[in-house]
């Protein structure tokens, strides 16, 4: 199963009925990712990609999929995208998740793929290409930790580590952000994405406070 589902977006109340209450989210993403957890078959394989929020985040709904992927999935491999791979279309940086229905998870490789020599960012112009995939491709059949410059590349976690780290999938992330320039149109798109995205996380936030209180009343 590869799938590329639609994040940033909000669903409605009447949608989050359809899922159990430890895994309804209001976020898209989310619901894709339950669903591909229902819908893979035993041995299936799955690689999906998703926003670092994903990784991070630590509302209800998150940390029980992320509790899920783990317990009842074989989350083997975390690819981190370099930033504007999506660029203009969006800004936000994404992941790919590789996982099978296999057994639970024992550890959880990561691969950070840095942005190709001689590039600042990718565009329409100038697209991510399969040969910048390369270094992936070369790095999985042979597996071994990498630092570079102090920082983890490459390297492998175990399932209870990621347990005791409250679910944080964020891990061999990007050291720093370099500076873009970007032109006028580009930047003006890519500032309607993110001011997009964080309200999106501000109505989520405010969507589980008023469910909250609807409880208790």
């Amino acid at each position: 199963m590869l799938m590329n589902p639609p994040y940033g977006g909000h669903e409605d109340a009447s949608v989050k009925g359809y899922f159990p209450d430890d895994l309804a989210s209001s976020e898209t993403a989310d619901l894709f990712m339950s669903v591909i957890m229902y819908r893979l078959k035993q041995s299936g394989r799955a690689a999906v990609i998703l926003p670092d929020g994903f990784l991070f985040g630590n509302d209800n709904a998150k940390l029980g999929i992320k509790k899920k992927l783990l317990d009842s999935f074989n989350l083997h491999t975390i690819i981190r995208m370099p930033g504007s791979v999506f660029a203009p279309y969006t800004s936000i940086t994404t992941n790919i998740l590789f996982f099978d229905n296999t057994r639970p998870t024992e550890s959880v490789w990561y691969y950070r793929l840095d942005m190709p020599e001689g590039y600042k960012h990718f565009s329409k112009t100038k697209p991510m290409k399969l040969e910048h995939f390369q270094p992936v491709i070369a790095w999985w059949d042979d597996r071994k930790e990498i630092v570079e410059d102090g920082w983890d590349k490459a390297k492998k976690f175990s399932a209870d580590e990621i347990r005791e780290n409250n679910y944080n999938l964020d891990l061999c992330g990007f050291p720093h952000e370099e500076e873009e320039i970007l032109p006028a149109d580009e930047l003006i798109e890519n500032y309607k994405e993110r001011r997009a995205y964080f309200n999106t996380k501000i109505d989520d936030i405010l969507a589980t406070i008023e469910s909250m209180l609807e409880e208790k009343v």
